[in-house]
């Protein structure tokens, strides 16, 4: 009797072994999917059909958001800047400004030379060098017919050089021929133009506690700022400068702070022209750092396709002029990014568009003197020229 009941049991138990020796493969493929999904109810069902194929899009379409967001889980944030307090008023002598940095008053002021790798940023680089212009011994540029990403491009400041007669003078420029390696890192092209740059300084003449500024072009350091560190005795061997940070124009200041540009005395053999953290100490209010102020969509394009951080455009249509334009306007991010930041409090505070300024006070004076000409870098104007 127990027999006959555990029989049939059995017999049900084992339909999908049984079927398995099927000879005809369609009704075992069949067989298969219903054995597979015997055990599986509706919710299952659902969740493998509809929830996990949407997991795999929103990973595709917004796996970078995803990472930044965690940030604060797999990066711990880096260590702090010893902040050195700036002072600064025009009516105020230098040996009391170096008085109240803890510095002594030389006898006679540092050469100071300005070195900078150029790609297309003609008007920002001609507001960084009026800025700088008082107090710079010899101006160092060098410049490639390749971007960082391997693309070919014109020698722009040579096409431009007319522009900049007012530093001829003092001025040591240099080319250099890209290596055009299809599928290398960016960075190490950056690397062997900023080695190149070495060599460069080394031709305009640079020798031991001469001063160094090491920056981007669009990085632009105050000329006060320059004038006191080339005054001021004992000053730090190398010191990073904090700079207002702002995206597109002086419009839309970002809150996280710029510390990349950096002033050096020279050591022969030692001091090396590179764009990453060498020191703890940080010089607050020095300048200003002005990301992606171009004239033309163009050239945000041409950046954007450009330089180092390429792998940024996911998407085709990031590339598309009428939604840069839009973006510019909002003061969103280009690459529709988080903010790079290391707690969750500041990066859910420091989503969506910056918010607009409209104070243009204490910015580069070549700048404030020549309005019209700049006029797509100031407050209220974000229309821009197509190029």
């Amino acid at each position: 009797m127990v027999s006959d009941i555990y029989y049939p049991s059995k017999k049900s138990d084992d339909f999908c072994e049984d079927v398995c020796g099927e000879s005809t493969p369609g009704i075992v493929s069949m067989s298969r999917l219903r054995c597979m999904l015997r055990g599986l109810d509706l919710k299952a069902i659902v969740f493998l059909v509809v929830f996990v194929p949407l997991c795999i899009v929103g990973i595709y379409f917004h796996g970078q958001k995803i990472t930044y967001f965690l940030r604060p889980i797999w990066q711990s944030p880096p260590k702090p800047f010893i902040e050195l307090t700036h002072y600064y008023h025009e009516n105020v002598s230098m040996e009391n400004l170096c008085k109240q940095h803890g510095w002594g008053i030389r006898e006679y002021p540092r050469r100071v030379y300005d070195a900078v790798l150029f790609s297309n940023e003609v008007d920002m680089l001609t507001i960084r060098w009026k800025e700088l212009y008082p107090y710079i011994t010899q101006f160092v540029l060098l410049e490639s017919n390749s971007t960082f990403t391997g693309l070919p491009k014109p020698f722009t400041f040579a096409i431009n050089r007319d522009q900049f007669k007012f530093v001829e003078p003092r001025l040591t420029y240099g080319t250099i021929g890209g290596r055009f390696r299809k599928g290398e890192n960016p960075f190490v092209e950056e690397a062997y133009q900023r080695v190149a740059l070495d060599q460069l300084l080394r031709i305009a003449g640079i020798e031991d506690d001469d001063l160094l500024i090491m920056s981007d072009v669009d990085e632009i350091p105050s000329r006060h700022t320059i004038n006191l560190l080339r005054w001021c005795d004992d000053i730090p061997p190398i010191l990073h400068l904090h700079f207002r940070n702002y995206l597109y124009s002086f419009e839309f200041e970002l809150k996280h702070r710029s510390w990349r540009a950096s002033v050096h005395r020279y050591q022969s053999g030692k001091t090396r022209y590179v764009h990453y953290r060498q020191t703890d100490y940080l010089l607050a209010d020095s300048g200003w750092h002005c990301s992606f102020c171009f004239r033309h969509i163009s050239d945000f394009i041409f950046k954007m396709k450009a330089y180092s951080h390429t792998d940024r455009v996911r998407f085709l249509h990031y590339l598309n002029p009428g939604r840069i334009q839009d973006i510019i306007c909002e003061g969103s991010d280009l690459y529709d990014m988080l903010p790079e930041e290391y707690t969750f409090k500041d990066i859910i505070g420091n989503m969506g568009p910056l918010p607009h300024s409209y104070s243009a006070v204490h910015l580069p004076a070549h700048l404030l003197d020549n309005p019209e000409k700049y006029k797509y870098l100031l407050p209220g104007n974000c229309k821009r020229e197509s190029g």
